[in-house]
């Protein structure tokens, strides 16, 4: 059976994208990939040896991630597809209206400018007058402003949505120029709302744009989308993607998620109809450093363009109340692989969000790592950490220490460091012997998450040297400057 492996996981098995495995069950195939690539196990599997729920297995385009399926037979199935959380639909009959109803859209009219401006609209018998007056009288907020923000939010000024609404609290920078069209060099230091205004104003000055220069949060989310018609996350991070997931669910807001990493992304409908919720696929974020961040594996460029025009399309449709949609079903796209998949995702009745017997009734923010059951308690030994400067100190004093680097090759490549030992995290287990009990050792990774989960790992395998955590990883350490190399690391 082929067996597809989404880049996140993919530290785990080797850098395998698709692999051959013996099976016609899933709990075969599951049982054959742990004997190929016995580091899988950390990535796939909780410590009480439950698939980690942030992990969905698909038959084809079918969810086989409830357990009560894994012993069927897989005799028609071409691939199985092992898809984390990064983090459709039905064709529309003849009486679907979108989401603006009749009387909003009766109360909108187009000027001579308006059908100018939008007459490849007009020419569309799936759109129309009708249909562009719907556009026009929609209001839509847009949560980030950022790689997959710049195209949502041209594309939606670009179709005539008379109303945005556009959240960030984050500025310009320059490393944002590579992916975040919206913005220019000119705009470095600016708020993005700011940035993100001006270019739909110069696209059309008649579009309402609300900027908010905030941050969403528990206190201020549901406020913040009232009133509006569709809400399309933008963000990148899991904790204001279930923020902003619960408030839509408690408003009655359908909400677009689209996610990004490397060369791969997803884009879903969320509770929409009968359609699910984020927590009904994904009832859990994946630990802090389990799965790369987009920041720490980074991503193509084009790549926000692809996911963030699907997103766009995705609003539009529903706005307009044409075609299908993505309700119900969540699209893969690989551009490196050039495939995609269009899988099936289930609402949950035991979602305690959306579900038959609800438990959450208003937004809440959440510690991440006690939501993810890693905030160390009184009875946990806390990891110890050395500051840069404390690090650098004790390398130009030849102190006899072992620095370990479980960053990922391409992160590697941009910034080395000398002298430290590569060793991944799902390989730390089994090459435990490569490090000395007798000396201090030291973890780095990118921003000092990682190499907390690292940590944790060799204490669960039973190594009992001394370890130390990078504080801030090597994002902390690029200032730093050594005396016998003159200059920085």
């Amino acid at each position: 059976m082929k067996v597809i492996i989404s880049a996140t996981l993919r530290t785990f098995f080797e850098r395998t994208a698709e692999t051959e495995i013996e099976g016609n069950t899933i709990r075969d195939i599951l049982k054959g990939i742990l004997e190929e690539y016995p580091d899988a196990k950390k990535g796939l599997y909780s410590e009480d040896g439950k698939l980690r729920s942030f992990i969905r297995i698909f038959a084809d385009e079918q969810d086989y991630t409830d357990p009560e399926y894994h012993d069927r037979p897989l005799d028609t199935v071409r691939e199985v597809y092992l898809l984390p959380f990064v983090a459709g639909g039905a064709p529309t009959n003849g009486k679907d209206r979108g989401i603006i109803s009749d009387e909003r859209r009766k109360a909108v009219t187009l000027d001579d400018k308006d059908i100018e401006r939008f007459n490849k609209h007009l020419l569309l018998r799936e759109i129309g007058v009708k249909g562009q007056k719907r556009i026009k009288a929609a209001r839509v907020v847009v949560v980030g402003a950022g790689a997959l923000g710049s195209p949502v939010i041209q594309y939606l000024a670009a179709a005539g949505v008379g109303t945005l609404k556009i959240i960030d609290f984050d500025a310009v920078s320059l490393g944002n120029l590579q992916s975040q069209v919206i913005h220019s060099a000119r705009d470095v230091k600016r708020p993005k709302v700011a940035s993100a205004r001006d270019t739909v104003r110069n696209v059309d000055r008649n579009i309402e744009v609300i900027p908010e220069n905030t941050q969403l949060t528990a206190e201020n989310a549901l406020q913040l989308i009232e009133g509006y018609d569709l809400v399309i996350d933008c963000t990148d991070n899991y904790k204001a993607r279930y923020l902003i997931n619960d408030a839509c669910v408690l408003s009655g807001i359908p909400l677009i998620f689209g996610s990004i990493y490397q060369f791969e992304g997803q884009v879903s409908v969320l509770g929409y109809g009968d359609g699910p919720c984020l927590r009904c696929i994904y009832p859990e974020p994946p630990a802090p450093g389990l799965v790369p961040t987009c920041a720490e594996g980074g991503t193509i460029s084009p790549l926000s363009g692809i996911i963030g025009s699907i997103q766009a399309n995705e609003a539009l449709k529903l706005i307009i109340g044409i075609g299908e949609h993505l309700s119900g079903k969540l699209l893969t796209v690989d551009t490196l692989g050039l495939r995609s998949h269009l899988l099936t995702v289930k609402h949950n009745c035991s979602c305690p969000l959306c579900g038959d017997n609800p438990t959450i009734s208003a937004p809440e923010d959440f510690d991440y790592e006690e939501f993810c059951g890693l905030k160390e308690d009184e009875n946990e030994i806390p990891v110890e950490g050395l500051t840069p400067k404390e690090l650098a100190h004790r390398i130009e004093h030849g102190d006899p220490i072992t620095i370990v680097d479980v960053r990922e090759p391409h992160e590697r490549a941009i910034v080395r460091f000398p002298g430290a030992l590569v060793i991944p995290i799902g390989q730390l287990a089994r090459r435990q012997k490569e490090l000395s009990p007798e000396q201090d050792t030291i973890f780095i990774c990118k921003e000092g998450k990682r190499s907390i989960l690292a940590i944790n790992t060799l204490r669960e395998a039973g190594y009992k040297g001394p370890m130390y955590n990078l504080k801030g990883g090597m994002d902390a350490m690029k200032d730093i400057i050594f005396v016998n190399e003159g200059g920085w690391l």
